[in-house]
């Protein structure tokens, strides 16, 4: 191993399989490239580890892919609710007085999360923060509240409050107690902006992960790049998805949560509702690009499979994959760059 610095580290692992600690797993299956080893950077940004993994016959694209990984600070800097001098942040201080002007990346971003928000029946909601906050998930103090507590932090949540300005690209809040929170889709369009920066760069062949909830694959060799789910319901792997030029997402309620009186509530908190999500243990969903199949797996871990079906139904190239707390792994939609397989 060779570390150009304290953050991002270049490795090769002649082992051709890598794992994740909680929802998927990669294997990178034996005959996917010509070469005899893997390539894997990594960069630690978002309170995860970002990493581009690549055959050791594209070894000439480190450099790129270096490169590519470094855009993550910048976003970062850009969407974190943590860093008092972010986009976001002053959103979040000064969008209910004003109309703030803001990059057209981000302005983008926000349209986006407007979109789904209104295809999702408003399961997703990047101004849920109040919610996550009388629950204590954002202090890392899980408890649970009084109902009056929930319905009046469900009086400061409300996508609808965001006002976006196509032309003069300004964001403005209709009214007080509004908060942006982007960490349902941050960490997917980080990965979409460092696949951009790979592509431009002429690499067409990478795996690309964030944390242990976000892949997205650029090309893959054979059949493609092999992804391993697992499931709180089955023990060991349930299903194997081959893919070639799409974006894997997974959200779950398994490492933060709340027991009270033998109930468990878990960090994924219904925006209408105002209390945690229930009836999924887990939610994959597949998708063009890595923001949308991260909104989307939280909006159907809070949906549930009704509106998995709905959405995909309307909406192709979506794949949902979802484990019901009856145990019984349901996948919807088809996407032409992923295969669905049992093991």
């Amino acid at each position: 191993m060779t570390a150009s610095s304290p953050n991002r580290r270049l490795a090769e692992d002649i082992n051709p399989r890598w794992s994740r600690r909680a929802i998927l797993r990669g294997l990178l299956s034996p005959g996917l490239h010509t070469g005899d080893a893997w390539i894997r950077l990594s960069r630690r940004a978002m309170a995860c580890s970002f990493e581009v993994i690549l055959g050791s016959e594209d070894a000439s694209a480190v450099p790129t892919a270096r490169a590519a990984l470094d855009t993550v600070d910048t976003i970062e800097n850009e969407l974190s609710i943590f860093r008092h001098t972010s986009a976001i942040a002053d959103l979040n201080r000064r969008a209910a007085a004003e109309a703030i002007v803001v990059d057209r990346g981000l302005f983008d971003l926000l349209r986006d999360c407007v979109d789904i928000h209104r295809s999702t029946d408003g399961a997703f909601d990047i101004t849920s923060t109040p919610l996550s906050r009388c629950w204590g998930f954002i202090q890392r103090d899980a408890r649970l509240p009084a109902q009056a507590a929930i319905e009046s932090a469900l009086a400061t949540v409300g996508l609808d409050a965001v006002v976006l300005d196509d032309e003069s690209s300004t964001v403005r809040f209709s009214r007080e107690g509004i908060e942006l929170n982007l960490g349902a889709i941050g960490k997917g369009y980080a990965l979409d902006r460092v696949a951009a920066a790979l592509q431009a760069g002429n690499l067409t062949h990478a795996l690309l992960s964030a944390g242990r909830s976000s892949l997205l694959a650029l090309g893959g060799r054979g059949r493609g790049w092999s992804i391993d789910l697992i499931s709180p319901a089955v023990e060991g792997p349930f299903a194997r998805v081959w893919l070639r030029n799409a974006a894997l997402g997974t959200s779950g309620a398994g490492e933060q949560f709340v027991a009270v009186n033998g109930v468990r509530y878990g960090h994924v908190i219904d925006p209408r509702t105002g209390w945690p999500a229930s009836g999924i243990l887990s939610s994959t969903v597949i998708a063009p690009t890595s923001a949308a199949a991260d909104a989307l797996s939280t909006a159907f871990f809070i949906g549930g499979l009704s509106l998995a079906r709905r959405y995909c139904a309307a909406h192709p190239n979506v794949v949902a994959i979802l484990t019901p707390e009856s145990r019984a792994t349901v996948v919807v939609g088809s996407h032409p760059g992923a295969r669905v397989e049992d093991l």
